[in-house]
């Protein structure tokens, strides 16, 4: 592979950028943020990005320590990308680069990709705010249904589709509710109070966003 351009500044920012500054890696992160996933669901949810482009960006994060690549066992026998604890260590870079640009979200545009899971680091930060606890929250979506893992300390911290064991509490919003949330324009409890959250499930954490 030909050397990766770097700024050449001792500054750590400069070297932070180093690694991550290059444009699909850290979106390429909040992928792996869900887990284990195949180079063609990651290219089916990054939409725009080249398939060279994605293999590049793959190869430099596991060069630079950020992910790493195994096969799994039959019958699956495919190949994933999963992030190591260091780069499992951007999730508050993301969260914070996610607060920042929350003003951004206004109307999606006619040519913007949606994705259902795509919120779900910005309601997970919600979710912390509010305090809840921790646990599985599953979320439905118009889009979709993803579920998070509140309060996690390693391992996914949300995944795709329903919660596969079950969740503590189920939340069901709509496409607008959801953009409030996102932006901090409201937060998970008055949105749930409002009854712009329905809030369903028997766990502690689903009575403690119903009090």
């Amino acid at each position: 592979m030909p050397p990766r351009r770097r700024y050449d500044q001792y500054c750590s920012a400069a070297r932070a950028l180093d690694l991550v500054g290059d444009r699909w890696t850290l979106l390429i992160v909040r992928e792996l943020l869900a887990g284990p996933r195949r180079y063609t669901d990651l290219h089916a949810d990054l939409p725009g990005v080249s398939t060279d482009v994605l293999a590049s960006r793959l190869k430099d994060m596991e060069r630079d320590g950020l992910a790493g690549r195994r096969r799994l066992p039959p019958p699956g026998a495919a190949y994933v990308y999963e992030l190591t604890p260091r780069g499992r260590d951007l999730l508050p870079v993301l969260h914070a680069l996610g607060e920042w640009g929350s003003p951004e979200l206004a109307e999606p545009g006619p040519t913007d990709a949606v994705r259902a899971h795509w919120s779900a680091l910005p309601l997970l930060a919600a979710l912390n705010e509010a305090a809840v606890g921790a646990g599985v929250v599953e979320v439905h979506l118009e889009e979709g249904d993803f579920h998070l893992y509140v309060g996690a300390e390693d391992g996914p911290v949300y995944g795709h589709g329903p919660a596969p064991g079950g969740a503590d509490a189920r939340l069901v919003m709509d496409a607008a509710a959801c953009a409030e949330v996102c932006r901090g324009g409201t937060g998970i409890a008055d949105a749930v109070r409002a009854g712009r959250v329905t809030v369903t499930g028997d766990g502690a954490l689903a009575k403690a966003l119903r009090r």
